[in-house]
This record gives C-alpha cells, structure tokens and sequence, in this order.
C-alpha cells in the first residue's frame, strides 16, 4: 500500500474525508462475537474505513435495515468440475456470495502439465471473484496411473517464488506422505521452508497413521465423511472442510459433530460443484441454508463460511467486516433464510438480484485443447476375459466418491470372456489413456450404477483424466471412445451404437467455452438421456459418479488405465476372485 493511500484510509476512518462509498442502516455481522451491529459502513479504495454512525460518502446507499455479511470464502474447489472456465466460474458465483475461492487445478494439471496452470492463472484475472490457486501436489495423484504431466518438486518451486500460488494443495497421495517417501518430502519441504499452507485429503486414515499425516504438516482435511473423522482431524489441530458439492455431500452428517467448542475449526466448502448445481442451488449460500435447517444458528453457519475460511487460509485481509479489510460483502434481508441480494468485492457492486454485474472477457484456450490421442486404441482391447466365476466390481455408493469392493457372481462365454446379463445391475468400465498413445486399456466391472442399455463416456476420469466408459456391449463402449476422440473430449451417452447426447468439452477435455446456463442445459440432457432412456439409477450423478470410479486414492475399490485399485491398500488387484 502507498502511503497516500494509508493516509487516505486513515483520515477516512476518522470521518475527516468522505468515503468512496457509504452503505447505510444496515445490519452488520460481527463474525468475531457472532453479534449484529446496526450502523453505517464506510468504504474507501476497496477497502472498509470504518463501521457507524455519521460517515459522509460520495455515494450512500440506505440499506434500510438489511443484512450485511462478508464475502463468503471458499477454501477448497476446483475450477474444472464446473465444466465452464475461470472467467464464466466467477460470473456463476458471484451472485451467490462467493468472493474468494481457494482452488486447485490439478484436473487440467495432470492433463497438460503446468501450462494448464499458467492458463488458469491467466484466466482468473479476467474475473472480480478473486480465484487463488494451490500447486497440485500430486500429478498423477498415484504411480497406478498414467497423467498428462508429472509435476515434481523442482517443477513447483518458480511458482511459490513469483508468489503465483498460496500453497501445496490436497496431498492425496496420503500412503506417500505416512511412508515418508523421499520424493514426496521434497514437495512437502518446498512448500514448508516458504511457509506455505498444505492442504489434505486423508479419507478413512485413523490413529498413528493421521499422526504421521498431520506431523508432515497438512493443515486441513476435506474428505471426512463421518463424525468420528471429524473429531479426530480437529483434535489434532487440523481445520475440517464440511464438503456440500454436486455429488460428494458430507455437510449434514458432518454438522452433527459440530459444537460451541470446536466450530472454529469448521470451515464450509464444495470441492466439486457442477455449473448445473451452481445455477439451481447455489454454493456456499446452499450450505450455509443447510446449517440453518440442521438447527445451526446462521451466525454461526456465515463464519464457517468467512472468518474461519480467512483464518485457516492465511487470508489476513478479508473474512470479516472490520477497519482496514477488503470490502467483500455480501447483503441480504432474511437472516434466518439467506438469499443474496447484492454481492460487493473489493467496495465494488458486482452482482445485483441473481445476476453478475460485470461482462466476461475470455482468454485464449489455443493452448489447452487438443487432448485426446488414441490412436492406438481397437475394440478387442475391451474383452474382459475372467478366471473365475466370482470377480471384484467397484461398487457405486450414492452421494459418494468412495466406494465398496464387492464379490460378484459373473456371466462367462465360451471363452471365458464376461457377459452382460440384463437382470444383474453390472457393466464393464474399461479407462482408455488419452495423453501419451500408449495404448493402455484397463477393463474391469461396474456394480450399482444402474446401466440397462448402451454406454456412457467421459474424459473426466478423476484425477489423471483419461477416458472412462461402461457399457452393456462392446459396440456401445467403442463408440462411446470413438466419439470422444472426435469431439476432443467431453461427454457422450451411446444408444444402439450411436450418439444420442453429448456435451462437448474442448479446453483440456474439462471444460466448454460455453456459458454456464448452456452447459447446464447439456448436463440436465444428459442426465434424462442417462437416467430415462439408458436406465442409470436416480440415486447418482451420471457424470460425476463415473468420473470418479477411477479416482484411486478415494477407498475402497478404483479403476486406472493401469489396473483395479484397492485404495485400502495401495496396490493392484485382479479381476478375477479365485476359488
């Protein structure tokens, strides 16, 4: 800050110059006493001056009494999994409160290396949601996979320096960092020695195991899914990220563990949050409506989603409502039913009564399409020729991105080669490398997901992205791959061995340059193609649960271009179950 400006703030605070702007008779939220002040509040360069009586603007504004909260913060998403990019991310959410979010790129990283990164980076500025971003530790996420790009911690080092990240982001390779493996060391000291935050990701990980995690200095953790895991990451010193996002929904049971003596701890986050979910529910206005119906007090639920997000992202310049902070605010007029009225970043007016305010100016995505090379791909690579008539199927859990291994009886031809059996709710899922060529298929079985006819294909296959399929039939599922190929990534439903529903996603194979109320409306296709006509269960996502079926450090049972991954362990397992 120049000292004209400090000077300027100074005097404004004082009431001895007038404010940019002043927002008057409003009732503010005190997020550090959960209180409610009434008064005015007082606006200068971005920044507020001061809250009271008697400021002076050259601009007022009479709130008449209505709520005003901080810009909601989130600490951990990904861009990516809206499928529209940076600059249409930030229209969506805006309007919703959100003015800061902490993501990580690792989807289109682990595609396209660290020039996905420079394009993120490049593309957020064209947005006033400020999007900071987190180095992708893990790319690839295991050594059970084939990415784009591997990203070691040499490769890290000149974006910490240029201060273009704000830390190490969800170390997934939890095994690694329990094992103390060299490599990863590396990473996790070339974050600590410039004191940089490292984000978590530890599911199902108790006991001396969650103490070597926490010990190597991961600050927070995003994937608890019961009350227990909650407790345990807090009592050791660790923030927990209550996870509402379009399919991975822990918020309300994970509320259940929240109390007077641990919410400071708690921080509300999406992670995953489709454009589709963003334009129907919101974002972190949803979650904290959530915590109201769960019997939260909604002070409470806006710190979890301000001051305490600032506070375990090292965000010393927002979070709340106080002299010297960013003037991110949001404004609304039912306490105890929260819908944004107005959303202001930096003293700015950017979203007014559901609609973002500022237009979207693009970048260039020259560099980020192009993404799918498969030419050494054939049909008989999809054979799945079983040794037994019992065999290993992820096994799809609602709501959920673990998963359950379970022991399936199966159907074998002459040739010892798996059968699709219309009364038994089981598919082949084969993943496809697309980074390389290097032609590798890896076929296994898909239990509970609910295909009845055709296939269904992504190259959205978390975290390395490869393409992901499953289909009643061999012609189903080679279509399916031909068509991705064709669109250069995205999404396609297959009925018949043709192309009825796609929704093409050419930056990376992630993202559409589409606005969000396009995508959505090719997602919503998608699903009742996927839903009424292919017969996949009401119960999940399409999209997002196959995504997720190769993402191999989520327990219990995952898929990758390499083999069947028993997360539990670490390590590949066979198809077939022996005798």
């Amino acid at each position: 800050m120049e000292k004209t400006d400090l000077k300027k703030l100074i005097d404004t605070a004082a009431g001895r110059k007038p404010a940019d702007l002043v927002l008057k008779n409003a009732q503010v939220i005190d997020v550090y006493q959960a209180e409610i002040i009434k008064g005015d509040i007082a606006i200068v360069n971005g920044k507020i001056a001061g809250i009271g009586d008697g400021y002076q603007g050259k601009e007022s504004i009479d709130l008449k009494g209505k709520f005003v909260a901080p810009g909601f913060i989130d600490p951990h998403i990904h861009v990516e999994s809206s499928y529209v990019t940076p600059e249409e991310f930030g229209r969506l959410l805006m309007p919703h409160g959100t003015t800061t979010v902490l993501a990580d790129p690792h989807e289109i990283v682990n595609v396209l290396g660290l020039t996905g990164l420079d394009y993120m980076i490049t593309a957020a500025k064209e947005t006033p949601l400020d999007i900071r971003y987190m180095m992708p530790s893990c790319v690839p996420a295991t050594d059970m996979e084939n990415a784009g790009a591997v990203v070691e911690a040499a490769d890290m080092v000149s974006a910490f320096e240029k201060n273009q990240v704000d830390g190490l982001a969800e170390f997934m390779n939890y095994p690694g960092v329990i094992q103390a493996q060299d490599s990863i060391l590396d990473k996790l000291l070339a974050a600590k020695d410039r004191g940089l935050r490292i984000d978590g990701h530890s599911p199902m990980v108790f006991e001396k195991e969650l103490n070597a995690y926490v010990a190597a200095g991961v600050a927070n953790d995003h994937e608890c899914s019961t009350v227990q895991e909650l407790k345990d990451r807090i009592a050791r010193g660790m923030y927990v990220f209550l996870r509402e996002g379009s399919v991975t929904q822990n918020l309300r049971e994970l509320l259940k563990g929240v109390t007077e003596n641990n919410y400071q701890r708690c921080v509300l986050s999406a992670d995953d949050l489709q454009a589709k979910s963003i334009l129907e529910i919101g974002h972190l206005d949803n979650s904290i409506r959530i915590c109201v119906e769960e019997g939260l007090s909604p002070i409470r639920a806006i710190q979890m989603a301000t001051i305490n997000a600032a506070q375990c992202c090292q965000l010393n310049d927002r979070g709340a409502i106080a002299p010297g902070l960013r003037a991110d605010l949001v404004i609304f007029s039912d306490l105890d039913n929260i819908e944004i009225e107005e959303t202001y970043i930096s003293g700015k007016q950017v979203a007014k009564a559901g609609k973002s305010l500022v237009p979207v100016h693009r970048v260039s995505t020259a560099n980020v399409q192009s993404s799918v090379h498969i030419d050494k791909f054939i049909p008989a690579q999809l054979a799945l020729e079983l040794t037994s008539d019992k065999a290993r199927a992820i096994e799809v859990i609602p709501q959920e991105a673990l998963t359950n291994e379970a022991i399936v009886l199966v159907q074998r031809d002459e040739k010892n080669q798996f059968v699709f059996d219309p009364k038994q709710d089981l598919t082949k899922i084969a993943v496809i490398e697309r980074h390389h060529n290097t032609g590798n298929v890896f076929v296994g079985l898909l239990k509970d997901y609910g295909l009845k006819d055709g296939a269904i294909g992504l190259s959205i296959a978390h975290d390395s992205h490869n393409l992901i399929v499953t289909g009643t039939n061999d012609t189903g599922i080679t279509a399916a791959v031909k068509a991705l190929k064709e669109q250069d990534g995205g999404v396609v439903i297959i009925q018949s061995g043709k192309v009825v529903g796609r929704m093409a996603l050419p930056i990376a194979g992630l993202m559409s340059d589409l606005t969000g109320e396009e995508v959505a409306k090719q997602e919503a296709e998608i699903n009742r193609l996927a839903h009424q006509v292919l017969g996949v269960s009401e119960k999940v996502d399409p999209i997002m649960t196959l995504g997720f079926m190769s993402l191999a450090v989520i327990p219990n049972l995952k898929i990758t271009d390499i083999g069947l991954v028993d997360v539990t362990k670490f390590e590949i397992v066979p198809v077939s179950v022996e005798e």
